[in-house]
């Protein structure tokens, strides 16, 4: 554990500068930069506010705030493990000309990803502010406990990151599976939908409760949107799946990382 802590402290400049150049990449050229991580959920929200709030009529309080915690979580989760899928497979030039841990690639684009995930926090930031201003929600001190679920997303995306990552190396259809997974993801993930609107569908009860995003994004808006803060077990249920995935993930990649070189 101690020479694989000195190995990430020794790398931990080149992983700040890999971030610091997708940040640069992914604004390059646009007029608003990084203003884009806060107005596209905003947009966003507002498309599917004025659908699933009157047109499929969800009755769900604060509805735009619901779907913008919501939507936070689930697309941390699946742009930084779609990132981290193709990681290994698209540095390979890099990693066959200098060594460098290979473990690095996928950990820097899930980083990547939960920064920006900070920038679009201030859309939430937003919408709770003005429906504290009309009066539809209170702020509250459990507020502060937002990074929370946040960082138990972080250690799960590590994991799920470096695992599908490994899987893709050696079997290149993962990517095109997985972009159909994440479509199943979402809507195994209640982002739109309120829990109560599977009152007729109790067989997709189970599934769901499977889901670790349903914990983590359950976790989330009790602390921001209902002023609860979740008990020892939701806290043990979202580390367990974390911790899990973590070193399942890590235990793969460590295991199968000497061959990716033959695969690349």
């Amino acid at each position: 554990m101690k020479k694989q802590l000195q190995t990430f402290l020794k790398y931990r400049f080149l992983l700040e500068n890999l971030i610091s150049r997708d940040l640069k990449v992914k604004y390059r050229r646009s007029v608003l930069g990084l203003c884009w991580s806060i107005l596209n959920p905003l947009l966003m929200m507002l498309i599917i506010t004025a659908v699933f709030s009157t047109i499929f009529r969800f009755e769900v309080e604060n509805f735009s705030i619901y779907y913008l915690t919501g939507w936070l979580i689930f697309n941390f989760v699946s742009e930084s493990t779609t990132a981290a899928l193709q990681s290994i497979v698209n540095s390979a030039t890099l990693i066959k000309k200098v060594y460098i841990p290979k473990y690095i690639f996928p950990l820097e684009k899930i980083l990547f990803s939960f920064v920006n995930m900070f920038f679009s926090m201030i859309a939430v930031a937003i919408m709770i502010a003005v429906a504290c201003l009309m009066g539809n929600m209170q702020l509250s001190w459990t507020m502060l406990l937002f990074p929370v679920p946040m960082l138990y997303a972080l250690v799960f995306c590590i994991g799920f990151g470096m695992l599908i990552a490994a899987i893709n190396v050696f079997f290149r259809d993962m990517g095109h599976l997985y972009s159909v997974c994440v479509t199943a993801w979402m809507y195994l993930t209640p982002i739109i939908y309120p829990m109560e609107a599977l009152d007729r569908a109790q067989w997709v009860l189970p599934i769901i409760k499977c889901n670790p995003l349903y914990y983590y994004v359950t976790y989330f808006r009790d602390v921001v949107m209902y002023n609860t803060v979740p008990g020892p077990a939701d806290n043990l249920i979202c580390i367990g799946f974390s911790l899990a995935f973590l070193l399942l993930g890590g235990w793969v990649f460590k295991r199968t990382q000497d061959r990716f070189i033959l695969h690349i």
